[in-house]
């Protein structure tokens, strides 16, 4: 079963609690407190790994308790921590705040992880409170609530290629054609129900991971036929392929079948709608196709594009679509890197080019060396042939 979002209720664990004990031993007079520390209750986190994928684990257990930590007893002795409660989500998932609707953190890349609730601290024993004038302290503390959080997990599915289009129109063909992926495959519309994965091999050291997201419809931006639902999980595809059916089963116009996805596109997200996109009209071995590449070339008088013609049945056009799309994703990363080198490079520039102004600092005056009092003031005249006998004060005029 796939689930791609799920509301859950998070309680860390409570702290144990400090112990209020008195060493009694034989011959010990007065032993003193000795009640130990409760143990740290344990924190909840969530961490992305790789090969979970799907949140089905938590359909059912809405409501994830961390244990508790340990109290303290006598004798000094602490209370045991709790261990961590880890839970593993799948790569791409972004944890929502229930309550408030805000994004907590966004799990990418394997490894990634997140304390979503800490756990309460452990009370103290009456240890502690000893002192001089306290020699008998009957005061502890209880341990700490755990933080209690309710949370949304929702799943976007990480790939570099998103196939999109109508419902039918061969994206589930062309996945399995294109990898070892083995989706669900029928003659009936919306046959895929949740996205798959698959990794292609453009050769022996080129391979990218390619989406095939259930089929769009008119007001999908809204919500229709689960429209949010399937189109969160191109958010994060850095290329689109999007697939034209030549002759669809509800006899509807191939060329107004493209404007709509490319609106609800525009509708949901404008990012999204000017990611760089690859057309392809599927299902080459239908005398249609040829006709409906040629409208989609010239749909845009200014702006010619170019529209492939692919089989997954066949195998018509498909290498050369997939040299685009590797050429594409290349030229996509390395834009990424300039980006990157171009950003830090400038944070470094500006750094060097940037003065910094010392603050001025006025050095203070030298003082004049002190003098000993024998050397200072009108005893420094006195001497051997000017005793103090024969000391007259220069301001006194008189004989």
């Amino acid at each position: 079963m796939f689930v791609d979002s799920v509301k859950i209720e998070l309680q860390a664990g409570r702290g144990g609690d400090g112990c209020m004990s008195f060493r009694r031993e034989k011959y010990v007079a007065r032993g003193g407190p000795d009640g130990g520390d409760g143990g740290d209750g344990a924190s909840i986190i969530l961490q992305a790994r790789e090969g979970v994928n799907s949140l089905a684990d938590f359909v059912g257990h809405g409501i994830w308790r961390a244990p508790k930590g340990s109290p303290g007893s006598g004798s000094g002795r602490h209370g045991r921590n709790a261990r961590d409660l880890t839970l593993y989500v799948p790569p791409g998932t972004t944890i929502i705040d229930a309550a408030e609707g805000f994004v907590i953190r966004d799990l990418v890349r394997d490894g990634d992880q997140l304390v979503i609730a800490r756990g309460g601290k452990g009370g103290r024993g009456n240890t502690h409170y000893k002192s001089s004038t306290n020699r008998a302290p009957r005061e502890f503390t209880f341990g700490q609530e755990g933080e209690v959080r309710q949370v949304i997990l929702e799943l976007k599915s990480i790939a570099d290629v998103g196939l999109v289009g109508k419902p039918n129109a061969g994206k589930s063909t062309l996945l399995s054609r294109l990898s070892r992926a083995r989706p669900e495959i029928a003659d009936y519309p919306f046959t895929t129900k949740y996205p798959n994965l698959g990794q292609v091999d453009v050769s022996a050291d080129q391979r990218f991971i390619l989406a095939d997201i259930p089929g769009l419809i008119a007001g999908a931006s809204d919500g229709v036929g689960l429209g949010h639902e399937f189109l969160k999980h191109v958010e994060r595809a850095g290329i689109l392929i999007h697939l034209v059916e030549p002759t669809p089963t509800d006899e509807s116009n191939p060329l107004e079948n493209y404007q709509s996805i490319r609106h609800e596109l525009s509708a949901y997200s404008g990012e999204l709608a000017n990611r760089p996109e690859i057309i392809a009209v599927t299902k080459a071995e239908l005398p249609t196709a040829g006709e409906v590449a040629q409208q989609l070339r010239e749909l845009d008088a200014e702006n010619v594009r170019q529209v492939h013609l692919i089989s997954a049945v066949t195998g018509e056009g498909l290498s050369d679509l997939l040299h685009e799309v590797w050429a594409r994703l290349c030229e996509s990363r390395e834009l990424a890197k300039a980006n990157a080198s171009s950003g830090s490079s400038f944070e470094l520039q500006q750094a060097a080019t940037t003065e910094v102004k010392q603050p001025v600092t006025k050095k203070p005056a030298k003082q004049a060396a002190r003098r000993p009092p024998h050397l200072a003031g009108p005893t420094a005249q006195l001497s051997e042939e000017n005793p103090p006998s024969r000391y007259q004060d220069p301001e006194d005029s008189t004989p």
